[in-house]
């Protein structure tokens, strides 16, 4: 579920210069080759398993230009393959919340204020953080992959009906 929510703020994030005839999953990419730059767009299409992992499948469209800036080749919704991950994501552990506490014992008066404490656990930051986000994913039910690609598919249609 954490993967979902890392996703949809990824598309949900894309910037402003995306034109306004592109879809919503539209995320800008450049990159560099021998003697020249790319400079397009990967749009979102769909989410697959594969062999257990969760795979954006997206299609490429992009411009290749050298060093003189001429363009030199261009691609057309070409076909890649995108492994979704969840990194620096956080899931909760345990929240506390103890109110004000007044206890008077053999005439020793103890009061506490309130005392409010939070464990989060970071996944992918250790160790520790990963299997207690996994245990934490185990208590709560955590969504089969199917499931978790149903939800994003019903995004990404989402986000094609607003564009």
């Amino acid at each position: 579920m954490v993967a979902a929510l890392a996703v949809a703020a990824l598309l949900l994030s894309a910037p402003a210069e995306v034109s306004a005839q592109s879809l919503p999953t539209a995320v800008p990419v450049t990159g560099v080759f021998d003697g020249g730059t790319f400079a397009g767009t990967v749009d979102v299409v769909r989410f697959e398993d594969s062999d257990g992992a969760l795979q954006a499948v997206a299609m490429l469209t992009g411009t290749l230009v050298d060093a003189n800036g001429d363009v030199v080749g261009t691609v057309t919704d070409v076909p890649v393959r995108l492994p979704v991950s969840a990194l620096a994501a956080t899931c909760d552990i345990l929240h506390l919340d103890l109110g004000p506490l007044d206890l008077e014992l053999l005439g020793l008066r103890v009061h506490l204020d309130r005392v409010v404490l939070d464990i989060t656990a970071e996944l992918g930051g250790g160790l520790l953080g990963t299997l207690l986000c996994a245990i934490a994913g185990l208590l709560d039910g955590g969504a089969p992959l199917a499931a978790l690609i149903e939800l994003l598919d019903r995004i990404l249609d989402i986000l094609r009906l607003l564009g």
